[in-house]
């Protein structure tokens, strides 16, 4: 194995690592969080409707609920559509399976000796 190769692999390897242990679990752990204060918000307000203050808070939170799982849908989104904009979608997908066919020059950088004008 060539050092290039093995620093595609340690490459991959992290993303992945990262992708499985940081980010994924924590995007389903603040949907979960956001999804939980508005069902407990409308369980309030059903449970607590005679009394004019509980029925403000179970509103309050199904507002902050609703709000948290907008922005988590919309931050998903935005880096979606970055993703697909500047074309890291290959990346992303050879990230997660370098053995993936293509993704043999996935992680490569350009020669910029060769192409770079400003030298």
């Amino acid at each position: 194995m060539t050092p290039q190769q093995k620093a595609v692999a340690e490459a991959s390897s992290f993303v992945d690592k990262l992708n499985n242990v940081i980010l994924f679990p924590l995007v389903a752990l603040l949907l979960g969080v956001a999804f939980l204060v508005f069902i407990y918000g409308c369980v309030e307000y059903v449970f607590k409707s005679g009394n004019e203050s509980a029925r403000a808070d179970g509103i309050k939170h199904i507002t902050w609920g609703i709000v948290g799982l907008v922005v988590m849908v919309t931050a998903w989104a935005i880096l979606s559509l970055a993703t697909g904009t500047f074309g890291l979608g290959n990346e992303l997908d050879c990230a997660s399976d370098p053995t993936k066919a293509g993704c043999s020059n996935a992680f490569n950088l350009p020669d910029t000796k060769v192409n770079n004008p400003y030298k």
